[in-house]
């Protein structure tokens, strides 16, 4: 009873004062303002309209789509290695798949700034990208790996008994089936790159801006209430990501007694 109520206040703490952005989004003050003293969707429009905004949106939509089909490229071979295969070093190459995870982002945003800055990489969208390849691909990882950790690999035996090549059985049996938790690896890594704001603030330039990066100099020059519409969008997806994700997750288990 005590880890239920200590649940649903944690998560009732986490939850609640991120919908504040929400109202904020549609007030009619001219500047930041709780409560809203009247409602109205102009901010909404000015997001959508703005260049100053709708640079930054496709900058960080390019980024994101790129950082999620490279670091899947990555990741899955990855994982593939750390399940399947026994090699020296196995422990030390995990260890470096997952230390982005336990270094502070503005350690490696600086590290990358001067490394990036050497070869011309700074202010561009493949430093952006590289940059946050390197802090999705443990999250990535993580999920293909406990995936594969549970994938019955007697399906890939019996595809290679009656003939199959290493590349048909993979893309006959072993994607179809891993495809959920490869739809999970794609969107949190999309996720992550879309709204990762530290390495964005270091890497990107001018033209390269992510969204991330415009809605903190707004808010630090001028707090532009179009932020609170940038917010909410941006929690919308998340919470839109999850849902999908957790009606996928029921759809299966109902299914799964039929088919078995």
């Amino acid at each position: 009873m005590f880890a239920r109520a200590l649940a649903f206040l944690t998560a009732n703490f986490l939850f609640w004062p991120t919908l504040i952005v929400v109202p904020m989004s549609f007030s009619s003050a001219p500047s930041l303002q709780f409560p809203p003293p009247g409602y109205w969707i102009g901010y909404y429009r000015a997001f959508f309209s703005e260049p100053n905004w709708t640079g930054p949106l496709m900058n960080s939509l390019i980024t994101a789509s790129c950082t999620t089909l490279l670091t899947l490229l990555i990741a899955t071979p990855a994982a593939f290695a750390l399940v399947r295969l026994e090699f020296f070093g196995k422990r030390a190459f995990r260890l470096l798949l997952l230390m982005p995870l336990l270094v502070p982002h503005i350690v490696l945003a600086f590290a990358y700034y001067m490394f990036f800055g050497e070869i011309g990489l700074v202010q561009t969208y493949a430093g952006v990208v590289l940059a946050h390849v390197s802090i999705t691909i443990p999250i990535a990882t993580l999920i293909l790996t406990a995936a594969l950790q549970s994938f019955d690999a007697n399906l890939e035996r019996a595809a290679a008994s009656l003939g199959s090549d290493p590349l048909t059985t993979f893309r006959t049996v072993t994607l179809p089936v891993m495809r959920p938790a490869f739809l999970v690896a794609a969107f949190f890594t999309f996720i992550n790159s879309f709204d990762e704001s530290v390495i964005a603030l270091f890497i990107s330039g001018r033209d390269t801006a992510t969204l991330p990066r415009q809605m903190f100099n707004s808010f630090s020059m001028d707090a532009d209430p179009v932020i609170a519409a940038a917010s909410s969008i941006l929690f919308a997806l998340v919470l839109a990501g999850v849902g999908m994700a957790a009606a996928a997750r029921l759809v299966r288990a109902r299914l799964a007694p039929a088919g078995a």
